[in-house]
């Protein structure tokens, strides 16, 4: 598309097509395409490589919007993760913890997920992976705001830095488990302010994923979005769709399998790949 000869009407079916496949979603699509044809009208340019830098300079516009910092500054710094079950959340807090050790910041991860034994396990695999301490559960399906209490616990005794929490896999469907993620909330709250509820989405779900999302958003309070299983670019666009609907900024990428495949993100590297 962008190595035609001029821009015609082929070249803006053929856009539009392209964002759609990379999971932009309909409606956004159809306003990059529309806010592109302006700009090359006023800029009363042919040239498919403008057309392409423009691609580039809007959507990095759109990005920007948002602002993509972690908020980690108090001690401890509490970070919630939460996220429907198969999203890839106890191996995102394993990359995020050796993403915070880097920064050489002390971490404890405590293992809320009480409902299966085989979690905390994995939980607790990825966490030693990281360089965190871990706070488990004292016994079997122990309620999960109490070892959250635990944890913060741990990190204001020992003096660790930043307190990540790892909650079970709500389906947003269940109301009462949803209930559940509020008690663990206020639990902690009366001991610590929550910096950052980061909420754990997969990128090859797509607007499926976004659906998910609305009611974390209306229970759990989310700062952050951290987008999971995008190891090829391809459907990066979902990015933009899922902060544009929710409003909520995406903070941190999972790109691939190993533990170093979490970073921040960036929006001008991140549009980079997407459009080259």
């Amino acid at each position: 598309m962008f190595v035609k000869p001029t821009i015609d009407e082929t070249t803006w079916e053929d856009l539009e097509t392209a964002l759609i496949t990379a999971d932009f979603g309909p409606d956004i699509s159809e306003r990059v395409v529309e806010e592109l044809r302006e700009k090359v009208d006023r800029f009363r340019t042919t040239d498919p490589k403008d057309l392409q830098r423009m691609l580039r300079e809007t959507l990095e516009e759109h990005f920007a919007k948002f602002d993509t910092t972690l908020k980690l500054t108090e001690r401890p710094a509490v970070v919630l993760v939460v996220g429907v079950n198969g999203v890839g959340k106890t191996t995102t807090i394993g990359k995020f913890t050796k993403f915070l050790r880097g920064y050489q910041r002390s971490v404890v991860v405590g293992a809320a997920d009480t409902f299966r034994a085989a979690a905390v396990d994995q939980l607790a695999t990825w966490a030693q992976r990281g360089g965190a301490a871990i706070v488990r559960p004292q016994q079997e399906g122990q309620d999960p705001a109490s070892v959250a209490f635990q944890t913060i616990d741990y990190a204001k005794r020992e003096g660790i830095e930043i307190a990540i929490i790892d909650t079970a896999g709500r389906l947003h469907t269940k109301g009462g488990l949803m209930d559940e993620l509020g008690k663990i909330r206020r639990v902690i709250e009366k001991q610590a302010p929550i910096s950052e509820v980061l909420l754990v989405l997969d990128a090859t779900t797509g607007q499926n994923g976004v659906l998910q999302a609305e009611s974390f958003l209306e229970h759990a309070g989310v700062t952050g979005l951290v987008i999971t299983k995008l190891d090829g670019s391809a459907k990066g666009g979902f990015v933009l769709a899922v902060q544009e609907r929710t409003g909520i900024p995406v903070k941190l990428l999972g790109q691939g399998e190993g533990i170093d495949d979490l970073t921040g993100f960036t929006p001008h590297v991140f549009v980079q790949s997407l459009v080259g």
